[in-house]
C-alpha cells in the first residue's frame, strides 16, 4: 500500500471527479460508466457512502458501497488505470469493509465480471467467496454480455 494515498469521503462537491474516475475505469472494458447523476442518485439513497483517493493532486480511485439491515454491497469500485497494482483499491476495500461493520453489516456481497480476473484475484486474495453467478450480466460494447460472480465476505 502507497503510504501517499489520502482517503477522504466523496461528497456531492467530488461528483465529476467520481464520475471521471469511473470512466476512465470502466469504458476501456466496454462497460458502461456511471455519470455524474447517478453517482449523485448512489449517494443519496439510504446507508449509501462513497470514498475518493487521492494522491498529492491526483484522483486515483473511487468506492460507493451501501448498508441495508446487516448486509452491505460494494456498488462499485473504480482506479485510474495509470495507477492501478499499488494498493489503491485494497485500500479503498478497506475503508469500505470498515465502514461496512460500522454501519452494523455482517456480510459483505459484491459482483464481479468473469472477465476481470484482475479484480478476482484481488477479491479472492481479501477473502471474498464465491456464492452465485448472474450470466450476461454486464452488457460490453461491440461483444457478448460477460456473466458476473456474486462475492460475499463475513465480516464478523
Amino acid at each position: 500500500m502507497d503510504a501517499g494515498f489520502t482517503l477522504a469521503r466523496l461528497g456531492a462537491l467530488d461528483l465529476d471527479r467520481a464520475a471521471r474516475l469511473h470512466r476512465e475505469a470502466f469504458e476501456p472494458m466496454g462497460e458502461h460508466a456511471w455519470t455524474r447523476r447517478d453517482l449523485a442518485g448512489l449517494l443519496a439513497s439510504p446507508g449509501s457512502v462513497g470514498f475518493l483517493l487521492t494522491e498529492a493532486s491526483s484522483d486515483i480511485g473511487m468506492a460507493i458501497s451501501r448498508v441495508v439491515a446487516d448486509e452491505a454491497e460494494l456498488l462499485t469500485v473504480a482506479v485510474d488505470p495509470g495507477h492501478r497494482r499499488r494498493g489503491a483499491a485494497r485500500r479503498l476495500l478497506d475503508a469500505v469493509t470498515g465502514q461496512a461493520r460500522t454501519g452494523g453489516a455482517k456480510t459483505l456481497f459484491l459482483e464481479v465480471g468473469a472477465d476481470n480476473p484482475g479484480a478476482r484475484t484481488l477479491y479472492d486474495s481479501l477473502g471474498f467467496v464465491v456464492v452465485g453467478k448472474r450470466a450476461g450480466y454486464y452488457p460490453r460494447a461491440g461483444r457478448a454480455a460477460a456473466d458476473a460472480f456474486i462475492m460475499r465476505l463475513s465480516l464478523t
